[in-house]
């Protein structure tokens, strides 16, 4: 039986669990047990071992086999990370009595795309815990690697998908992968190198986008 490695792509399924509790799944059916929309359910597309997936989960795939079930205790520096006291964080109760807020310990919110806590409210003081709220703690997950991907633009298009969160339109020439939209050069600039590692291509912009820039 193949075993899978490093940089291979694969369709992952998962399911993650905090004390019993499904906080995290790709699985329909676990889906439904907590009541989530099954509509954008769907397993995941990663390379192994390029932090696609939690730490655990990314270094215990390579060995394993494609469509076995497997389980792992995953500690908190491989999946959520540990507790970080300086992300705990003071505010003047009049920043979110001015945008009809009414905080109260206990209640979530959204600040700069991030979920965090309201640890207390007193005089006036408001105490925000942007770690996350997994933080610290052991998970459980059970996984399967459903499938190996072997097409190059279903490999592409999961990069995409995992660092761009958008597609942008290309073709494979000679070993390279050229892309038509000039605004992919700034995460080229910095992805390209991890891309060519990960596939053996190169990626680039075409050549009469570059020009058309630099004039």
């Amino acid at each position: 039986m193949e075993r899978l490695e490093k940089n291979d792509f694969v369709e992952i399924e998962f399911t993650g669990f905090s004390n019993g509790k499904i906080f995290d799944t790709t699985n329909k059916i676990d889906a439904e047990k907590i009541g989530i929309n099954i509509k954008n359910i769907k397993p995941l597309i990663i390379s192994i071992g390029n932090g696609m997936i939690i730490q655990g989960i990314d270094e215990d795939l390579q060995g394993k086999e494609i469509e076995k079930n497997y389980s792992i205790l995953i500690p908190s520096e491989k999946a959520f990370g540990k507790r970080n006291s300086s992300m705990v964080k003071t505010y003047g109760l009049g920043n979110f009595k001015k945008q009809n807020i009414n905080p109260y310990p206990g209640m979530t919110l959204q600040l700069d795309n991030i979920i965090v806590k309201v640890l207390s409210v007193n005089g006036g003081r408001v105490t925000i815990d942007f770690n996350n709220p997994l933080a610290g703690k052991e998970v459980n997950y059970n996984y399967k690697a459903i499938r190996i991907i072997n097409d190059i633009n279903e490999k592409i298009n999961a990069l995409q998908d995992f660092f761009f969160r958008q597609r942008f339109s290309f073709e494979i020439k000679e070993k390279k992968v050229i892309f038509k939209e000039s605004q992919i050069a700034p995460f080229l600039s910095i992805l390209g190198p991890k891309f060519k590692e990960i596939t053996d291509l190169e990626f680039t912009i075409e050549e009469n986008i570059e020009k058309k820039e630099k004039k």
